[in-house]
């Protein structure tokens, strides 16, 4: 019996989760730039945060369709994709653009939910559920809005969009923390049962 090929580390899916990681500091320096007021500045933040932003997907997919998961990426991918947010959160807030107990209720959850993981690990993955990725792209969207220039008649979408995206940071952590449990409750069982 053959044994399955090792897919390497330094592949394309790595790259851009690593390259997400490389323009957060470059993101940051956009939106502080002329003290984070200027347009132009803050649109090029804006086009970072996107690219940024859409690697995460493309990364996923192309390990999927390509067989190019790796240990290194299952680790790398959700801490780019926490770089990512966190930063833009926190600079945010520091702009006084964003209310700090928002940046914190999703800081809570995204560090709750990774140490959950690490909990259940021996007992199994707790796959991404259609919330988790719901809420993903709620804060991007919601993120993207508060970063543009936006005219004052546009402000509101941006607080009704980060007011989802907190809702929904919430209500899916709560469902993480639920399947966790239950996840763990089963490997027990399993393990009592062998």
């Amino acid at each position: 019996m053959t044994e399955p090929a090792r897919v390497p580390v330094l592949n394309i899916a790595n790259v851009l989760t690593m390259s997400r990681l490389v323009l957060v500091p470059v993101f940051l320096y956009l939106l502080f730039a002329d003290g984070g007021d200027e347009p132009v500045w803050r649109l090029w933040a804006f086009v970072v945060f996107a690219i940024a932003s859409v690697t995460d997907h493309v990364d996923g997919n192309l390990a999927r369709k390509l067989g190019l998961i790796t240990d290194f990426g299952k680790i790398a991918d959700p801490i780019a994709d926490k770089a990512l947010t966190g930063a833009a959160l926190v600079g945010l807030s520091l702009l006084g653009e964003l209310p700090w107990w928002v940046t914190v209720v999703i800081a809570v959850r995204e560090l709750f939910v990774t140490l959950l993981r690490f909990w259940v690990i021996r007992h199994g993955v707790i796959p991404a559920s259609r919330g988790g990725k719901a809420k993903t792209l709620v804060q991007i969207f919601a993120i993207g809005l508060y970063l543009l220039p936006l005219p004052s008649w546009l402000e509101p979408l941006a607080l009704v969009s980060m007011g989802a995206a907190v809702v929904l940071t919430v209500v899916t952590g709560v469902d993480y923390v639920i399947r966790a449990f239950r996840l763990r409750a089963r490997g027990k069982r399993a393990v009592a049962g062998a």
